[in-house]
């Protein structure tokens, strides 16, 4: 007898952290946005982010907005459920050339990546998966208990 296994779902929204330790699967939506997906590949555990802008200036809510926020967040996350760091892995996607022009000019897709980057190169964190950067947006829908990551590129908007 063939039974479906029913999985919860969770809609990810721009500035939000969300883990879990049964299995769910996440989708998100990004254009120069970046998510990073951990999976913890002892514990079956997984989490994701999705962030829109690199850096915190340090005036305001220290919101899961920046990337360096989100990530620190995402990290704290996983370790609060029982994961080790020498255990997760991490797949990165998104930091597209989506933007109008006149915003691009900051290349706020390129820095958020690039923080992503640099950020799991310091805590030790393999990136085993990228997809990163064009001029595309992304859909992505993330498995926390595998660590599978569907992704479809979006066809760019012209206004």
């Amino acid at each position: 007898m063939n039974t479906l296994e029913v999985i919860e779902t969770h809609y990810l929204f721009p500035s939000s952290v969300f883990t879990s330790a049964t299995p769910c699967q996440v989708t998100t939506v990004l254009g120069s946005c970046v998510s990073v997906c951990l999976v913890d590949v002892v514990k079956n555990i997984g989490g994701i982010n999705h962030y829109m802008l690199p850096l915190w200036n340090g005036s305001g809510l220290a919101s899961p907005k920046y990337g360096n926020i989100a990530i620190d967040k995402l990290i704290e996350k996983m370790l609060f459920m029982g994961s080790k760091k020498e255990n997760l892995n991490a797949k990165v996607f998104g930091g597209g050339n989506v933007l109008d022009s006149n915003i691009n000019f900051f290349n706020v897709g390129e820095r958020n990546h690039s923080l992503a980057v640099e950020m799991l190169g310091n805590y030790n964190i393999p990136i085993v998966a990228k997809s990163l950067g064009g001029e595309k947006g992304r859909k992505i829908i993330f498995n926390t208990t595998t660590g599978e990551v569907m992704m479809k590129f979006l066809n760019r908007i012209s206004t």
